[in-house]
């Protein structure tokens, strides 16, 4: 037996290259997946319900996916439409696939498959006990369900539902990485092992080759191996950038969590082909005592003004760890002062990092560090944009003229690069959940819908 899987890119809209995935439908897949979502870049696009990626650049993608799809008559599988995989990122997908496939003239069946999870049902499996907190998980109540935005995590079962009624066109909310590429070969009976040890491998792409990239991969899925190719004329893969992949978004490289089971990479090998293939072997599929589905939920917290500014006074930068507590305090008592009780210094978060002096790491810096020059980011967040705005201007005329000890009467502190220097961000929201839902059917938090196009 032999499944030919293509994954053109890691992420739908981060643009592929249109040479290097002709080169992958050359090869005849008998399927093409692609993920569209993630939670990398924090909890916005799940709080918010707008996708990271603009249409524009999504819609680019689309078309040459759904008219390789219709040239090789295969399905294509796409994950975590919108970004978050909330309901309307998969409406949202839908009604860009609607607009290519009437200009391009292309029939297919197309299955839509939902992951939000309403504040009713999620009370009840917390009620039931069935909310299973994982690592580091915030603490929860069941009030936090009404203002909170939740979607579960699909495994490959309600995909080869659609699969299975003759869809050819599969988009999906959120779900696993690995089962887009995982479900087709399962349906087809084979290994667990090494189907999931490839979908683990070809989930971002080309994000395992070297350089790594947007680009694709393509996969020969035999009975004891599999093949994995990059696409791109100017890459490459080695058995090293392959093992690699494992340990992307884990924190064991060697156990891989689905919904189903665990994939056990301990015994797998990587074998150089040529330079652009490795040949992978050896790896097991664990299946679990119970299915279990992630949740995932984000929730808005408030409202941000940020402002950006910049020092080189060596004076100054020595100066501003230890003036800026008492900046705080003087920014506490101006809220108190300019509004009244309406605003309470507690709800407004005034927070500094100094870009050169530990920022990033800030107290587990390893060393000190001896900057020349700062790059300032002053963030305001406040229950409201309005207030978060009013606040800002303050901080920000108070901080180009902080009182430094060794300088006589009115010195700059802090050079703006923009007038004015406030920025209204908008929005802020958090991550609610990160908890697993036990005593599941694989289906049973999905939804789907089917039409014909």
């Amino acid at each position: 037996m032999e499944l030919r899987i293509l994954a053109p890119t890691g992420a739908l809209g981060a643009g592929f290259d249109a040479a290097a995935f002709r080169r992958g439908v050359a090869a005849r897949p008998h399927v093409i997946a692609c993920d569209a979502g993630s939670t990398d870049s924090g909890p916005a696009a799940l709080g918010s319900g707008r996708p990271k990626l603009s249409d524009q650049a999504v819609a680019r993608d689309l078309r040459l996916l759904l008219t390789a799809r219709a040239e090789l008559g295969v399905p294509l599988i796409i994950g975590s439409c919108g970004t978050s995989g909330r309901d309307t990122g998969v409406d949202h997908v839908a009604a860009l696939v609607r607009d290519i496939a009437a200009a391009e003239n292309l029939h297919f069946k197309m299955a839509l498959i939902y992951s939000d999870q309403p504040a009713g049902r999620l009370r009840h499996l917390y009620d039931a006990g069935r909310l299973r907190p994982l690592p580091h998980a915030p603490e929860i109540d069941r009030e936090l369900f009404a203002r909170s935005h939740t979607v579960a995590m699909m495994g490959v079962e309600p995909i080869q539902e659609a699969l299975g009624a003759g869809c050819d066109v599969v988009l999906a909310g959120r779900a696993s990485d690995t089962a887009l590429f995982a479900a087709l070969p399962h349906m087809r009976g084979a290994d667990p092992g090494l189907t999931w040890h490839m979908a683990k491998t070809i989930e971002c792409g080309a994000a395992c080759a070297i350089p790594p990239s947007a680009n694709g991969l393509l996969v020969h899925l035999r009975d004891d191996h599999f093949d994995v190719s990059t696409l791109a004329e100017d890459s490459r893969l080695t058995p090293r950038s392959v093992a690699a992949h494992t340990l992307y978004e884990n924190a064991d490289p060697y156990r891989v969590a689905e919904p189903s089971g665990t994939l056990d990479t301990r015994d797998a090998t990587y074998e150089a082909i040529d330079e652009r293939t490795v040949r992978v072997r050896g790896a097991r599929f664990v299946p679990a005592d119970g299915y279990s589905n992630k949740l995932e939920g984000a929730e808005l917290v408030g409202y941000q003004t940020v402002i950006v500014g910049g020092v080189r006074d060596q004076v100054v930068i020595r100066r501003l760890p230890e003036l800026l507590p008492f900046a705080r305090k003087y920014f506490a008592d101006k809220v108190l002062d300019v509004f009244g009780g309406a605003v309470r210094p507690e709800d407004v978060d005034i927070d500094f990092r100094l870009y050169g002096d530990g920022a990033v790491l800030a107290a587990v810096e390893p060393e000190p560090l001896r900057p020349r020059e700062l790059g300032v980011l002053i963030t305001v967040t406040a229950p409201d944009q309005a207030t978060a705005h009013a606040v800002a201007t303050f901080v920000a005329h108070a901080c180009s003229h902080l009182p430094i000890p060794e300088y006589d009467g009115l010195v700059s502190t802090l050079a703006y690069p923009y007038s004015p220097p406030e920025t209204d961000r908008g929005p802020l929201y958090r991550f609610t959940l990160n908890h697993v839902v036990t005593g599941v059917g694989p289906t049973e938090l999905f939804r789907t819908t089917t039409e014909e196009l």
